[in-house]
């Protein structure tokens, strides 16, 4: 990764309309319909974007969209990479620098998850308090990173307070149960045995992923304030473990969308 490679897929998407977004915002897996909401819409897919990355999952849709959300200007990840899918940490992180030289303020992002803490159930929302990386590296870690902001970020309150604290209150406004908890990203695609569950609740873990935490040092790296939800989507009880349904997670994941758009929408009105 270069500035020069940054700047290209910057300059790009100028031209085609991106104008000072707001607001970033990273959707999860099954949760796409968020973008759907954009009032004019500008639309920039992956593959036309200079250096961007490629999408393979095939419930992420691999797009950019650009617009009016709640009466910001935002610019929307709809589809986002994963370790899994063989990319470096600085693939699955590199939309995020190119959000913030477009002009973003603010990030937001949103997750499926594993509900490891066993008083959390399916179709919950959980707002991140803090994370454990267990990806087994940093989108940090490279030779020139010096180049982009600090090389020792530091991650003592990695998920803004004050939009925490907003995201709270919207959720008691809007009679939304929500959790809190801390987040635990691992590399995956698999998912986990029973004596890994276990690992992740005696770690503190409260749910368990295979994002987020990557595109969340970035954030800080670059001081941008970020906030993220999980969406619930199985329960990870080791004494009592189901053969996972990966269309069972997306049919969760799309019933509880409708409050996490809630709580992104509302925020923006806030901010």
């Amino acid at each position: 990764m270069t500035q020069k490679q940054l700047d290209e897929s910057t300059a790009f998407l100028q031209a085609k309309g991106f104008k000072a977004p707001e607001i970033g915002i990273v959707l999860g897996t099954g949760l796409g319909k968020l973008a759907d909401m954009i009032e004019d819409p500008i639309v920039a897919h992956y593959h036309n974007i200079p250096f961007f990355p490629l999408a393979t999952v095939e419930f992420h849709t691999g797009k950019l969209v650009y617009g009016n959300l709640a009466g910001k200007k935002v610019v929307v990840m709809q589809g986002r990479f994963h370790l899994y899918e063989g990319y470096e940490f600085y693939d699955v992180t590199y939309p995020i620098r190119i959000m913030r030289q477009l002009g973003i303020q603010k990030l937001f992002v949103s997750n499926a998850a594993g509900a490891v803490n066993l008083s959390f159930n399916k179709g919950d929302i959980m707002l991140i308090e803090d994370h454990i990386n267990l990806q087994g590296g940093s989108p940090l870690a490279f030779k020139n990173v010096a180049e982009f902001g600090d090389r020792f970020v530091d991650m003592s309150e990695p998920y803004d307070v004050e939009m925490r604290s907003m995201i709270e209150k919207i959720a008691r406004q809007q009679k939304i149960s929500l959790k809190k908890g801390v987040y635990a990203a691992v590399v995956g695609p698999q998912l986990e045995t029973k004596a890994e569950y276990r690992m992740l609740k005696t770690l503190g873990a409260d749910a368990v992923g295979m994002s987020t935490v990557p595109e969340v040092i970035i954030a800080n790296h670059l001081r941008l304030p970020v906030v993220a939800v999980s969406v619930l989507t199985d329960e990870c009880d080791p004494s009592d473990l189901e053969p996972v349904n990966i269309s069972e997670i997306i049919e969760v994941a799309a019933k509880t969308e409708p409050k996490m758009i809630t709580l992104f929408t509302e925020l923006i009105k806030m901010l």
